[in-house]
């Protein structure tokens, strides 16, 4: 599974050709969670509410980049960086 952003020990992935919908995947120490990229909630899994204002933060600032990256996987193209959350 693709690595396309890490910030604060957070690291987002995506599958290629995952199922719908439109989706992340976050790993935070032991937490795991799916995020859905058009709303931010959390579709499977747990995240502590710190990780999950980090993780909404950032993905709010790269909707764009996430809607893009989702697209190239489903295609099971390669994968865009995303800038982590500074």
């Amino acid at each position: 599974m693709p690595e396309i952003s890490r910030f604060f020990g957070i690291v987002i992935q995506m599958y290629f050709n995952d199922h719908n919908p439109p989706h992340f995947h976050v790993r935070y120490g032991s937490q795991r969670a799916l995020v859905a990229i058009e709303t931010f909630s959390v579709l499977e899994g747990w995240l502590s509410p710190r990780a999950l204002s980090l993780v909404t933060e950032w993905a709010s600032e790269h909707r764009a980049e996430l809607k893009e990256n989702w697209n190239l996987a489903r295609a099971e193209t390669p994968l865009r960086p995303i800038a982590p959350l500074e």
